[in-house]
């Protein structure tokens, strides 16, 4: 981007500005010997276009909607549209949360996005004994297709795009909105969402799973390749670093083993014969975004570049779609504080920032008092409100990546974008050149957990001895006496649960359950996707609990055993 006489001169500019304006300040010090970012990462004091003298604009930078997509994955970004703003709801029963999803779309929120119980999550029923004390108490509570029609009583799902956070019992959830979508007449193919449905981070960080990890891996590429031939406009896998990053990652392993699990998925696809252009633009990804705002700006731009560039070269990707790398972001829960709360409106107010400077699609704002509860009504509407904000009132949505040519966020993203592919180079090494292979060995050799473990240590190190400040925690703490107004979850929330599954089963055909779940077995058996017959399950009202046991008799529940040493 300069020439060596340019930067001779910077060079030569830069020694006099040292001796002559820096030195005689320097004298007085700085506030730190050393300055980093959340993950340790240390910054320089200035940068300048030595820094970036290996850049090459059109390879590494070029523009907005074109490859490796840097600068984003669409040239006109948010002068277009603004991104989704898709706040994550879901508590008690359907009812309630039927409630909320429309509280949220009259505040105006573009996109929803369901937060299901402990017992969804783990495809359990909440009849079950494990159920105890867990019905509807972090997110609404589904067991029957029954449920998921009052979920979107008065909702038109042929025009809103719905967001579903669950991963082992995915495909149940999936098979239900189908079924509900042929129930109301929209056609499948103009259905909008996405799928969490990323259990390799299930089994690196967040821990919810039911059967081993291969034939998890199996039952997510069922979903994706039903997906290119049923739903093209449903996301069946979103491929999600934020709980890696909640478990203590870096962002550079975050970002990596997000990637990495993409890629792996990429690879079971491919195996499994699928056109990697037809898959390829289904997939999508999910980000944390953390405090420190140039890191993360750097992180979501060379991560955009990693995929671009590997899809390209590794896979034979050829359409743009293929190459181009959406996500969704959080802010960062782990952040949130439960001294001084309201502080967590100005956390979340960066975080956001840094996600829409860097590019993101669609943003969920963490609410105030979540490190309390479950989010208030008003805390909800603050978190809603900061997005707004940013998008009608602050100007950083009128700008396609406004930080691009920025030596400092370039050279942060140069950075980042060596220790993604260092942490993917390697892991692809463990699979003897399959990074999927690589991610399978990882799994159970602890080679994530003890990532991951070593830097969530580092940093607490780092946050005990008082080197990194947390606001209310260990600096400028008070002594305080009044708490929020929060939002408890009704203590018969259960019993209103238990009673509507009960009415289900008996109300329903027995016969036509078994039928359906025998179904599911011998898919499973005969190696064939299983989304059409537990679609078929789901309509006759078979439970969550009952189709999940299905997959559970036949593979086993996993156990988690690492090698530690």
């Amino acid at each position: 981007m300069f020439d060596n006489d340019d930067l001779e001169a910077i060079r030569d500019r830069k020694a006099e500005w040292e001796s002559e304006t820096l030195d005689p300040f320097l004298e007085r010090g700085e506030r730190k010997d050393r300055f980093a970012t959340v993950s340790n990462h240390e910054v320089d004091r200035l940068y300048t276009p030595e820094d970036i003298d290996d850049i090459d604009f059109e390879e590494d930078i070029g523009f907005p909607g074109d490859s490796p997509y840097t600068r984003g994955p669409y040239p006109t970004m948010y002068r277009g549209r603004t991104w989704t703003m898709r706040q994550f709801a879901g508590f008690g029963t359907a009812e309630e949360t039927n409630e909320r999803f429309h509280y949220l779309i009259d505040e105006g929120q573009t996109g929803l996005s369901t937060a299901f119980d402990m017992p969804s999550l783990m495809g359990i029923d909440s009849d079950h004994p494990m159920s105890e004390g867990e019905v509807g108490k972090e997110g609404v509570a589904v067991d029957t297709l029954r449920d998921m029609e009052i979920l979107f009583d008065g909702i038109d799902i042929g025009e809103v795009s719905t967001s579903f956070t669950i991963n082992p019992s995915a495909a149940v959830i999936y098979a239900m909105y189908i079924a509900l979508a042929d129930e109301k007449g929209v056609p499948r193919d103009e259905i909008r969402g996405t799928l969490q449905n990323d259990m390799l981070k299930e089994f690196i960080a967040q821990k919810e799973w039911v059967i081993p990890p291969e034939p998890s891996l199996d039952v997510v590429t069922d979903t994706i390749e039903f997906a290119v031939e049923e739903t093209p406009k449903i996301h069946p896998v979103s491929i999600s670093g934020y709980h890696i990053r909640e478990a203590g990652s870096t962002a550079a392993q975050e970002a990596a083993f997000t990637l990495a699990d993409g890629f792996a998925y990429v690879e079971d696809c491919l195996d499994r014969g699928l056109d990697v252009d037809d898959f390829a633009p289904l997939l999508s990804f999910f980000f944390n975004s953390h405090n420190s705002i140039f890191e993360e700006i750097a992180k979501f731009r060379a991560c955009r570049r990693v995929y671009a560039n590997v899809m390209e070269e590794w896979y034979g990707a050829e359409k743009e779609a293929s190459k181009r790398m959406k996500f969704h972001t959080q802010t960062a829960g782990q952040s949130l504080t439960a001294q001084q709360p309201l502080n967590n409106i100005v956390r979340v107010t960066i975080q956001a920032l840094a996600a829409v400077m860097g590019g993101t699609q669609s943003l969920h704002t963490n609410s105030y008092d979540e490190a309390l509860a479950l989010p208030s009504e008003e805390a909800v509407r603050v978190a809603l409100r900061t997005q707004q904000i940013i998008a009608d009132e602050s100007g950083a949505a009128d700008i396609v990546d406004p930080m691009g040519g920025s030596f400092a966020i370039e050279k942060l993203t140069n950075e980042m974008e060596a220790e993604i592919m260092a942490y993917i180079e390697e892991i692809k090494e463990m699979g003897d050149g399959s990074v999927r292979d690589g991610v399978l060995k990882g799994i159970p050799d602890g080679y994530f957990h003890r990532e991951i473990q070593e830097a969530a240590y580092e940093y607490q190190q780092r946050v005990d001895a008082g080197e990194e400040t947390v606001v209310g925690v260990n600096k400028y703490e008070i002594e305080e006496d009044t708490e929020p107004e929060l939002l408890h979850v009704d203590p018969e929330t259960r019993d209103r649960q238990l009673g509507r599954l009960e009415a289900v089963k008996e109300e329903r055909d027995d016969e036509e359950v078994e039928a359906c779940l025998d179904a599911v077995r011998e898919a499973i058996e005969n190696d064939e996707n299983v989304m059409p017959p537990i679609i078929d399950a789901v309509k006759a009202y078979a439970t969550m609990g009952e189709i999940m046991a299905v997959f559970e008799d036949h593979y086993g529940a996993y156990q988690e055993t690492l090698v530690t040493a």
